[in-house]
């Protein structure tokens, strides 16, 4: 098989080299963190009012985003190559990519199943574990938008699903790479809550700020990425009523990058090999964040009772 060929036919001049498809990427996510870091400089207040950074927790989160280029770049060249021969191979047709509805299916595909996969990703705890680092600042800035996740396996396989009903691979990676800098902008509590209609169809940061938030009501709510109208359709909708808490509802004190990313393995690790069922070990990887096993639960309760 010449992949090369497969590559020309598929991705338009210039971007036949998986790397140089994801530069542009990398550039645009460069420029971003030295924004954000030139603001650093002027502003290391200790604690948080609104929209304020903590030096040591925004240089920690553009850390995480400089190694996330790294890991992306690896895995979405892996990913362009699979895509190209799901395009070109298995796909029951090509879409046009001059075709402006080609980049309303992109575009909009792309939306979809990120809502889905960062619902699963919330609900899921080996895949919490991937997600979670994204999470764990206490703070809510534009450095924030930049402690991404090293692990993008989940996101690879499930945008398969686009190249594979003939959705051209570049335009889905293209696509990706719009949502994600869409989402950049979100993170923020220096915008208040916009006109209704854009409130109503978009993810703004009011929307985003409820994501972020620890507190019980905003738990688990507004996966969306560009649109919110997928939390409305699909009940996870939630609107701001008081300014959130931020970060995870066990806080992991650490701006240690290593220990950001990895700590929730560890603990899923310590958790299956104490677990003495299989149906517990199960429990443990693939039930929600927090899951026990009932006896336990019913063990907790009964303490709180006696107490």
């Amino acid at each position: 098989m010449d992949w090369s060929r497969v590559l020309t036919d598929v991705l338009p001049p210039l971007m036949h080299d998986p790397v140089t498809f994801a530069i542009p990427f990398f550039l645009i996510m460069l420029i971003i963190e030295w924004v954000s870091a030139g603001k650093l400089v002027h502003d290391e207040a200790e604690r948080a009012p609104a929209g304020s950074y903590l030096k040591s927790d925004a240089w920690a989160s553009i850390k995480m985003g400089l190694v996330s280029i790294a890991t992306s770049g690896v895995l979405n060249a892996v990913a362009l190559v699979g895509y190209a021969a799901l395009y070109v191979y298995v796909a029951p047709w090509q879409l046009p990519a001059t075709a402006w509805y080609t980049w309303v299916i992109a575009i909009v595909g792309v939306d979809v199943l990120y809502y889905f996969y960062h619902r699963i990703a919330h609900r899921v705890r080996l895949i919490w574990a991937t997600h979670q680092a994204h999470h764990s600042s206490q703070y809510f800035n534009f450095a924030t938008a930049l402690r991404q996740k090293w692990n993008i396996s989940g996101d690879v396989f499930l945008r398969a699903l686009l190249p594979l009903f003939g959705v051209p691979p570049w335009m889905v990676f293209a696509s990706f790479s719009i949502n994600l800098i869409y989402q950049f902008w979100i993170h923020t509590e220096r915008i208040g809550k916009l006109w209704r209609p854009i409130e109503f169809i978009f993810n703004t940061p009011s929307h985003h700020r409820v994501h972020h938030g620890m507190d019980q009501e905003y738990l688990d709510k507004n996966y969306g990425g560009i649109f919110i109208l997928w939390d409305r359709l699909f009940g996870s909708f939630k609107a701001e009523t008081f300014r959130p808490h931020y970060g995870l509802t066990k806080q992991v004190d650490t701006y240690n990058i290593w220990t950001l990313q990895t700590h929730e393995y560890v603990a899923i690790f310590r958790d299956i090999r104490h677990a003495p069922r299989w149906r517990d070990k199960l429990g443990y990887a693939f039930g929600p964040p927090g899951w026990q096993p009932a006896p336990r639960r019913i063990s907790e309760n009964t303490a709180k009772v006696r107490v």
